[in-house]
């Protein structure tokens, strides 16, 4: 990276603009907030000279919340710089190509980070105020006060570690090598291990992200383990030359095949598909729900962008692989209903959530399968990848929105319990209101945008399928005898859409029609309430509309990249 940064012309910095964006914030939030009036005496002299790292810090660089408006005014450049140069394409180096496609993940990427970071001021409120503990203090008031001491002193940490995370992703989106992949998507994920245990005071944090790194290393060194069975049967881990290789392969060679089902292992950890999910649950119940709500969103589109280029780019099959379609399939089917009915028994709405977000990653692993059946052309393999790619950007709204409004509740101390929910209509009208939108959306009810992007997974799974069965046939049991298995994937999609209906009015319910175990409303947090309903507004306007076009326009040209490439 540094060779390319330093060798860099204009045209080529304003192609990776956004993650010099993210770069250059996480070098202001070491420096900025060291920013004093230390001074340094010139060698044999009395003169002295402002040096500015050090000595007593100015009372601008001392504000605690300096290091969130450093984070979110970055993310927010980053977010405008993508959508601005979404259309520019070009190499950086031999390892990283901007298009649309890696674009549009770089937008869904800052603008996950961009709202977990609005959330912040709430969770981790940074509190320029604060003052140590006096001994006439009570218990309480003392371990108050010590408390919003650690959080102004964790304030740059926790930010440096969401445009960490941020840079990691994007860059992973560039990369058309699996070891320049490899390495970006570990970025990433090693700081969102470090998210995920940040409030260490808490033990359930603490033990989550010990799980969640424990489990997380493992699969990692499974896939690198497969990555290096790959370079040893090419002998190169450019993804072009790889596909050339694998399109030009006789059979299946061990090598070839057992590293790619080693790398398939890490990054079905990475989108959270069964049986490589375990960890999840914790993971989202352990972490703030700011972070949370980054995992089920911004962590796993970077996980299917992975998949995607290792199943599209490397080993796409031209006339289909039974093993391929196979695999890929019962992985789909297990992840969902799994998801969906572990978020029937649950009582934590974090952890229904995080249930739900399993679920959602077997719909799409059942949408990427319909494209290995041999049954797909090229048109219907871009009409199931916009598909996906299009659940990916709009789950940022619904998805996310969901623990915006759990991270109001854990202000209060409160969000790890179903009861915590009771009564929301009454306390917050609007919040609860923006909370139904994002319920009903991920069910797939109609006219939401979560409703448009699974019908649009089953079309493109059913395209495939199309003409497989006879539809004059006598009875249904011929019928079923006799159409393409892939079909099967499309009815799997709506009987789980069908049963995930039942957690997720059941969150509706206890909010509209039990009663609270308070009548206080919820905390004001202006900048965090206008997100929750911008996103609950934007999650209808996706669904229905000129703006659903619009962005179904905007991913299927980012596909069309993609997929010409």
């Amino acid at each position: 990276m540094s060779s390319i940064i330093s060798d860099m012309d204009p045209a080529t910095a304003q192609l990776i603009l956004p993650e010099l964006l993210m770069l250059g914030g996480i070098i202001a939030m070491i420096l900025v907030p060291n920013f004093g009036d230390a001074t340094m005496r010139i060698p044999l002299t009395k003169i002295r000279i402002p040096f500015l790292i050090g000595g007593t810090r100015f009372a601008t660089t001392n504000n605690p919340k300096l290091p969130n408006q450093i984070a979110t005014t970055t993310l927010a450049l980053a977010f405008m710089t993508s959508l601005l140069f979404l259309s520019e394409e070009g190499d950086v180096g031999n390892l990283l190509h901007v298009d649309e496609f890696s674009r549009m993940f770089a937008l869904v990427f800052s603008a996950a980070l961009l709202l977990a970071s609005l959330a912040t001021t709430v969770r981790l409120p940074a509190r320029p105020k604060a003052s140590a503990p006096l001994d006439t203090d009570s218990t309480v008031i003392s371990d108050a006060k010590v408390n919003a001491l650690i959080d102004n002193r964790r304030q740059v940490d926790f930010h440096i570690l969401l445009l960490t995370t941020g840079l990691g992703m994007s860059l992973m989106a560039m990369a058309t090598n699996l070891f320049m992949l490899f390495v970006c998507l570990e970025l990433a994920s090693l700081s969102s291990y470090i998210l995920v245990a940040f409030h260490k005071e808490n033990d359930v944090g603490g033990e989550a992200g010990t799980k969640y790194f424990i489990v997380g290393s493992v699969v990692s060194a499974i896939g690198i383990y497969g990555m290096s069975l790959l370079y040893l049967w090419n002998g190169n881990l450019d993804m072009t030359d790889l596909a050339a290789s694998w399109d030009a392969m006789e059979g299946m060679d061990p090598l070839a095949t057992i590293g790619v089902g080693l790398m398939l292992v890490a990054f079905g950890f990475k989108v959270g598909a069964a049986p490589f999910h375990l960890a999840v649950p914790d993971a989202y119940a352990g972490a703030s729900s700011p972070v949370a709500g980054v995992l089920a969103t911004a962590s796993k589109a970077m996980g299917f962008v992975a998949l995607i280029r290792l199943l599209l780019v490397v080993t796409m099959p031209s006339e289909g692989q039974a093993f391929w379609f196979l695999a890929l399939s019962i992985i789909a089917v297990v992840t969902m209903t799994w998801g969906n009915l572990a978020a029937l028994t649950s009582d934590n709405p974090k952890r229904v959530l995080a249930y739900s977000s399993v679920a959602h990653a077997g719909y799409m692993l059942a949408a990427l399968a319909a494209t290995g059946s041999g049954l797909a052309d090229s048109d219907t393999s871009a009409l199931i990848v916009t598909a996906v790619v299009f659940h990916l950007v709009v789950l940022v709204l619904f998805k996310l929105g969901a623990f915006l409004i759990l991270s109001m509740l854990e202000a209060e101390g409160r969000g790890h319990r179903m009861e915590d929910l009771h009564g929301m209509g009454r306390r917050d009208p609007v919040i609860a209101a923006s909370m139904f939108v994002f319920m009903l959306s991920l069910a797939g009810v109609p006219p939401l945008s979560g409703f448009l992007s699974k019908l649009l997974m089953i079309n493109g799974i059913v395209n495939v399928s199309a003409g497989s069965g006879s539809a004059s046939a006598s009875t249904a049991l011929s019928w079923a005898q006799g159409v393409d298995p892939v079909f099967w994937l499309a009815a799997a999609i709506v009987l789980n859409s069908a049963l995930s209906l039942f957690y997720y009015l059941r969150i509706v319910l206890v909010m509209f029609f039990e009663s609270p175990a308070t009548e206080k409303p919820l905390k004001r947090a202006p900048s965090l309430r206008m997100a929750i309903i911008a996103c609950a507004v934007l999650t209808l306007l996706f669904g229905i509309g000129p703006l659903s076009n619009s962005l179904l326009d905007m991913v299927g040209s980012a596909v069309d990249s993609f997929m010409g490439s």
